[in-house]
């Protein structure tokens, strides 16, 4: 199964791609890392967020995304623009959606020695460990 993790910050969506066939987990390293949401207040610009995503799941085989959870409220609370994109990932046609909270990563790489690609980005470990939580 082909898993898609996503981590949004600012104005990005940070994507990572692993295949989970064969017991074995494997990361996929794309070309495209990241997809940014120009102008959240220009329509244009949310349809094209939203045809990049809906692009890369399909031309990815992707079965299934996980986006990694932010707070609602409070210090750390995400940002407006984060909420507006992952509404529009939730409405993709090409596979369901679902979340992880940063605890649940925490809990999992204090219980599992994580080793990284040595193709992911730095910037990706979040969304990669996101994908790794329902390998």
């Amino acid at each position: 199964m082909k898993i898609c993790g996503i981590e949004l910050k600012s104005n990005n969506a940070i994507l990572s791609i692993i295949d989970s066939s064969n017991e074995e987990i494997n990361y996929i390293d794309t070309k495209l890392k990241k997809i940014i949401l120009d102008n959240d207040e220009d329509k244009s610009s949310l349809l094209s967020f939203k045809n990049e995503i809906d692009n890369f799941l399909d031309k990815n085989q992707v079965e299934k995304v996980i986006i990694k959870k932010r707070a609602k409220k409070g210090t750390f609370a995400g940002g407006v623009i984060t909420f507006k994109m992952e509404g529009i990932i939730q409405l993709n046609s090409i596979c369901e959606v679902e979340f992880i909270s940063s605890q649940a990563i925490g809990k999992y790489t204090k219980k599992n020695d994580v080793e990284f690609p040595a193709s992911l980005n730095k910037y990706q470990e979040q969304s990669y460990l996101s994908a790794m939580l329902v390998a």
